[in-house]
């Protein structure tokens, strides 16, 4: 198990080590644009901002990946003994990877928030308009670190989603499709490569994933309530949304010992992990009634020209709100990829009548599943916009990620039990264990998509509080402008709003691409090594983990540009106008598709992990002759593995993987980074922007 569990290791840290040196010398090649562009004066701030949000981000993904590697094969060994025993290993490896990234990226952004307030702010408020001005300045070179969060997080998300998803797709098309093999046999070469994507890109993607939303999240709320007087008389108020942040901590620390309480067996694994969630938000809700007293009786916060009244109460119901939205949206997402539950079940019947209609019905369920997420997501945004404005809406997704140590804790459970069933596989351990890491592993399928529901959510959220944000910054850098606002019926901005709506289509495009030139390229190697194999030779796992090492280096370069250039590139030649519209349509597209891609593809998952288990029953209707009346009910079970329903299965699973795992997470990302690119590069096209058509 060790043995295995070190070829995990060596290949994960070689690709993680090999994709953060290009980052690194991308990320300052991209910081000598910042320090051009950034706005006079602050560009120095901005610039090691940005260096230091993605060299922070670069270190979670690190960390994540690490405690990963290391519990894999503990929780491997802990299932030998009991499901609990297993369960619980796997769940202290999440939590100490939970812990450690939120811990890490708020200390981070503290320290360096103290850092230039005692540098740069001014000692006395004797004049106010000094004061107001040097806090803005502050707070939008300290954005400059959410956008090296997510630039890092942007391409571990989709180079680590390419190799993954290559591996995994390639190991099962070749190996269980075309070979008949179990999943994860030692026997099939790409199994090394697939559990190493697991840590690459489910651990260290989603852990900088996440950590660049907290980040966005908080600059974004510091930049928008930079110019009240009332929070910055008030220091504390000012830096209510770290406060808010470091309560989630508090409530994570206090759920997660009921983790013990009871014991775990094959039927709860899932419900008790989903518990976590609810304890924790019920800790928060409670945990911040003291802490919104540091906000003052009333602070006057204007936006688009109106102003918003906030005070303790209203700061109080943006944060809860956003807190309960996000679980609420994990719950539904649970509903509609848990293979308890009507949606699921309905994708392993139709696996009797072959791919197509699994694939049909998957996709079916993927667009359905958007509708009450997104009703939710439109509630909080008019009920936090309507008390507070967009630090309301910052608000809300500060609250949404409020739990973060725990909702990090569970998303990555999931892989890791999942690795720990490919070693008990490659180490030919007794079938019983690999049937509990299996269960494990189904639970931890389910949480996954929880989390992304969770991220998809906040993503939203940050985008538009970020989106706020860069009108203030426009509105604050055009001479003579006042009051700017995006109208939707000018028709630059009506261009902007079709071109970002496109953007997601696009990004989604290159990445499964990428994914599907990848897993063809894995797949003629895979069946190379099957030929030479029955001529006597061995499987070569080195040699596949270098096939989706260097794919996923190579074509994740073009959707990150994709991503990274088009907002710059649009304000330049087209406009700040142009650019409010290409924000809002890229926003209101890609929530929509990031809900349906995860969805679909983790229904997909669960649906092929229960035609494994040979445990489902259905019942099959038969009519009569002359009528369609039913008249006979027959039982009827799917035997499992190596059956026609199981290739179904499997082929609805590799198409949904491309989906969960590497462009619908990453459309988070789109949403996210389009917006903070904008806003720190939001002066320099204030001013410059509008080559070809000005506005």
């Amino acid at each position: 198990m060790k043995k295995i569990a070190d070829r995990i290791k060596t290949g994960a840290i070689t690709f993680l080590v090999q994709e953060y040196l290009y980052l690194t010398l991308f990320c300052l090649v991209f910081s000598v644009l910042i320090y051009f562009t950034a706005e006079e004066g602050w560009a120095p701030y901005t610039t090691v901002a940005f260096l230091i949000g993605a060299f922070t981000s670069m270190l979670c993904g690190y960390l994540g990946m690490l405690i990963a590697v290391t519990t894999n094969y503990r929780t491997t060994y802990a299932c030998n003994i009991s499901i609990e025993d297993g369960f619980h290993m796997a769940f202290k490896g999440g939590m100490v990877l939970g812990f450690s990234l939120v811990g890490t990226a708020l200390l981070t952004l503290y320290i360096l928030i103290t850092v230039y307030a005692s540098m740069y702010l001014p000692k006395s408020f004797d004049n106010l308009e000094e004061v107001v001005e040097a806090y803005r300045h502050l707070f939008e070179s300290v954005a400059g670190y959410g956008l090296g969060g997510s630039t890092v997080a942007l391409f571990g998300r989709v180079g680590g989603g390419i190799y993954t998803k290559a591996a995994d797709v390639g190991a099962d098309l070749a190996g269980k499709v075309c070979e008949g093999l179990e999943e994860d046999s030692p026997e099939n070469p790409g199994t090394i490569a697939d559990n190493v994507g697991d840590n690459v890109g489910d651990i260290a993607g989603m852990g900088a994933d996440l950590f660049g939303s907290l980040a966005e999240a908080t600059c974004a709320a510091l930049v928008v309530s930079s110019g009240s007087l009332d929070l910055l008389e008030k220091p504390d108020a000012m830096f209510f949304p770290l406060i808010v942040s470091a309560v989630g901590i508090s409530a994570s620390i206090l759920s997660q010992a009921f983790i013990k309480v009871g014991s775990i067996n094959k039927n709860n694994v899932e419900s008790r992990l989903k518990m976590q969630l609810m304890i924790s938000s019920s800790f928060m809700t409670l945990m911040l009634i003291p802490c919104v007293m540091v906000l003052p009786e009333s602070a006057t916060i204007v936006f688009a020209g109106t102003k918003y009244e906030v005070t303790p109460v209203i700061g109080y119901m943006c944060v809860v709100i956003g807190l309960w939205t996000g679980l609420i949206i994990g719950y539904v997402t649970e509903y509609y990829t848990s293979n308890k539950y009507a949606p699921v079940l309905s994708l392993v019947e139709s696996c009797r009548m072959g791919a197509a209609p699994n694939i049909i019905l998957g996709l079916a369920l993927g667009y359905v599943s958007t509708v009450i997420p997104i009703i939710c997501i439109s509630i909080t945004v008019y009920i936090c916009f309507s008390f507070a404005g967009m630090y309301g809406v910052a608000l809300g997704a500060i609250g949404m990620l409020g739990c973060l140590p725990i909702a990090l804790t569970i998303d990555g459970y999931g892989p890791i039990a999942d690795n720990a069933g490919g070693i008990a596989e490659m180490s030919y351990l007794n079938a019983s264990v690999r049937e509990l890491t299996d269960k494990l592993d189904a639970a931890g399928n389910t949480t996954a998509a929880i989390g992304k529901g969770f991220a998809i959510g906040s993503a939203c959220l940050v985008s538009l509080a970020l989106f706020g944000a860069y009108i203030e910054r426009v509105e604050a850098a055009t001479p003579g402008a006042k009051d700017f606002t995006v109208n939707v019926l000018e028709p630059i901005t009506f261009s902007g709003l079709i071109v970002g709506a496109m953007l997601p289509y696009a990004f989604s495009a290159l990445t499964m691409q990428a994914v599907g030139t990848a897993a063809m390229e894995m797949i003629d190697e895979i069946k190379r090594q099957f030929e030479d194999m029955k001529k006597g030779g061995k499987p070569d796992c080195d040699r596949c983990v270098k096939i989706s090492t260097n794919a996923s280096l190579k074509m994740m370069v073009a959707p990150g540009a994709l991503v990274l250039f088009t907002p710059f590139i649009t304000g330049m030649l087209f406009s700040k106008k142009c650019l409010s519209g290409l924000l809002a349509g890229a926003l209101v597209s890609g929530i929509q598709i990031a809900f349906s891609h995860s969805n679909t593809g983790g229904a997909w998952d669960n649906c092929k992990k229960l035609v494994e288990e040979s445990s489902y029953q259905s019942k099959s209707t038969k009519y009569s002759e002359d009528s369609l009346e039913p008249f006979v009910f027959k039982k009827k079970g799917i035997d499992g593995k190596s059956t026609e329903e199981h290739k179904a299965a499997v082929i609805g699973d590799t198409v949904g993987d491309p989906l969960k795992d590497t462009s619908g997470p990453s459309i988070n990302i789109l949403m996210k980074l389009t917006a903070i690119t904008s806003l720190v590069f939001g002066t320099f096209i204030a001013q410059k922007g509008g080559l070809i058509i000005s506005g």
